[in-house]
Parts: C-alpha cells; sequence; structure tokens
C-alpha cells in the first residue's frame, strides 16, 4: 500500500510504499477512504509532541470500509462502511484515561495511508446521512468537543455557552452540538470572517478577543454563560471567571496559547464555579456524540478536501489557522 510517512520533524510528508499491514486476531483492516487533519498531526509533524517516534504514519480520523478481519472479530464487519473511535485503551474509569491510553496516529500507525489496521472495538457504522468525507471529519475533535461540553460541561437545552476561539474543528463541533443541544451560543475569534461564519453555523453572535474591551462586551451581550469551552488557555482565560453564571462550568483541553493565568480565586469560590480539564474521550462518549448526530443530522463543517497523497503539503496550512471546520483528504 502507501502511505503519507513522516520520516522526521524536519522533512515533510512522503507518499510512499509501505508494507500493508495484516489484521491479528481482534483487529480489521480498512480501506480508507476518507480521513482528516488534526491539530495534533500538525504539532507531530514539527517535533511539538510527546513520545515522537519515526517513521510514523500520522491521522487520527478515518472513515472506510472493512476488508479484512482478524481471529475473533465478527465476520459481519466485513465489507462494512465504518468511522474509527481514534481514542484507544481509555482504561476503567469514565473519569480519566488510564496510563495505557493512546491515541491513533502515535504511536500505532494512522489513517494517513490507502489501509490502516485498528482493533474491532473502535469500529462504528458510518452513520448513513453523511458523505465519506463527512464521516472522517469528526471523529477526534467532535469527540473531544462532545466530552467538554456535555459530559464535563453537562450543557442542555436553555444554557449559554461560550466557544473560545471558534474556527478550528474542536470549537466548530463544540458549536454545533450546543446548537443541536438547544442552547444558545456566543463565540469568540480573532477572525471576523470566521465569527460570521460561526453565526451562519447557528452562533448568536460573536467577538473578537483581539479587542480590548472582549469580555466586557461578551458580558452586555450574552448575560453570563453556563458553560466556557475554551482551548488555549493564555491571558485571557482569566477573564472567565467574570464571564461565568453562578454554578458555572469552565472546560478546556488545549493550552496553545500558554500555561493558565492567575485567576480571580474569590470569584470561583463565591461563585461557585468548576473549571474542569479534559481531553479526548470514552467509548460512551463517542456513542453519545454519534447518536446526537443521527438525530439531529448533524454534518460535520468541512473547510476544504484534499488528495490523500498531498497531505505532506496540506499539513502546512494548518499552521496559520485560516480554516473554518475541517481539512479533509479524500483517497
Amino acid at each position: 500500500m502507501k502511505a503519507n510517512v513522516l520520516e522526521s520533524a524536519d522533512k515533510p510528508m512522503v507518499w510512499k510504499e509501505v508494507e500493508t499491514p495484516a489484521p491479528g486476531p481482534g483487529e480489521v483492516l480498512v480501506k480508507i477512504k476518507a480521513a482528516a487533519l488534526n491539530r495534533r498531526d500538525y504539532w507531530i509533524s514539527i517535533g511539538k509532541y510527546a513520545s515522537l517516534q519515526y517513521p510514523s504514519i500520522l491521522g487520527s480520523d478515518g472513515a472506510g470500509i472493512v476488508t479484512e478481519i482478524g481471529a475473533n472479530v465478527d465476520e459481519t464487519w466485513l465489507n462494512k462502511e465504518v468511522v474509527i473511535n481514534p481514542s484507544h485503551n481509555w482504561g476503567n474509569d469514565d473519569n480519566y484515561q488510564g496510563k495505557d491510553f493512546k491515541i491513533l496516529g502515535l504511536p500505532d500507525e494512522g489513517t494517513f495511508a490507502e489501509y490502516v489496521k485498528v482493533k474491532a472495538e473502535y469500529l462504528f457504522e458510518k452513520p448513513s446521512h453523511l458523505s465519506w468525507e463527512e464521516a472522517a471529519a469528526f471523529p477526534l475533535a467532535g469527540l473531544t468537543a462532545y466530552r467538554a461540553l456535555v459530559t464535563k460541561g453537562r450543557a442542555k437545552k436553555g444554557d449559554t455557552v461560550l466557544i473560545s476561539g471558534v474556527g478550528g474543528g474542536t470549537g466548530t463541533f463544540a458549536l454545533q452540538w450546543a446548537v443541536a443541544l438547544g442552547c444558545k451560543v456566543f463565540v469568540t475569534s480573532g477572525s471576523g470572517d470566521k465569527i460570521e461564519k460561526a453565526k451562519q453555523t447557528g452562533a448568536s453572535a460573536g467577538v473578537c478577543y483581539k479587542a480590548q474591551d472582549w469580555a466586557e462586551e461578551l458580558q452586555h451581550l450574552s448575560g453570563g454563560f453556563d458553560v466556557i469551552i475554551d482551548s488555549a488557555l493564555g491571558a485571557g482565560f482569566a477573564k472567565f471567571a467574570d464571564l461565568a453564571k453562578p454554578g458555572g462550568r469552565i472546560v478546556y483541553f488545549g493550552a496553545t496559547a500558554g500555561d493558565m493565568p492567575a485567576i480571580p480565586g474569590r470569584k470561583v469560590y463565591w461563585k461557585q464555579l468548576q473549571i474542569l480539564g479534559t481531553t479526548m474521550g470514552t467509548k460512551a462518549d463517542f456513542e453519545g456524540m454519534l447518536q446526537l448526530m443521527k438525530i439531529h443530522k448533524i454534518v460535520p463543517v468541512i473547510d476544504d478536501v484534499f488528495p490523500l497523497n498531498t497531505a505532506g503539503e496540506v499539513i502546512q496550512k494548518m499552521g496559520s489557522s485560516p480554516q473554518f471546520g475541517k481539512l479533509v483528504f479524500k483517497a
């Protein structure tokens, strides 16, 4: 088979011939029809990620057809159209991932290839209302956003929700999930164009976080938030204690803008706020996300689609964050 191979952080991924993996007991081989980029892939490609190894085939998101099964796998999976849950070996406690937890695409070979080998337990039937490209777009980012918003944030119909830094895959899915749940959603972004696209996707309003009075403007527009979803931390995170309503939940899953700043602690305890960290999700989270998508016929927002063999070129686009929604590869 051919695959996009990352041979080192100082070289672009190369589309080359590699050995096709053979499924062992409990495993299947999936012929990739579409795959999608995540911020994780970008950080790995430039050498800024933990436990790097070379050569690697990246890619956590993928959808395709099961072409081969190993021993002890139900034969009904053969030839089935599937999406892959990239959250592997979660562990025994739903509250946190165990020491053996890993994400598809490093250390195991990922979906930026013609075929990928995975355990059958991580397969789910492709939602029938989605194209291959749409089905490949949601697993990692959608799962992260679902756990942050629903499992940790406990968002429900009627809640007011803030999505900080909308535009990337995870923020866009958080917006879609919250709208589907019946929440009133506000967003921030450094781009006016992304704010307009977020409004077209269901947001009530948005503000530019580069403005000096962005938090005051949000407070005026919204009246405060029951749930705040953030993926960056950095200096602006300190404002969330002011923006959260009493009993509010502030959930974050990234630190691209730096570490957590000094937070007004008195406001946190007096308003009974919760600050919650999260990453990825459980099998139950994935199932809940799929159920939400099927009930509301949610279609992932895709920024652009490229040939699978161009992953080495396209991944650099993610570094400048111009996209709204997902960057997807079609096999």
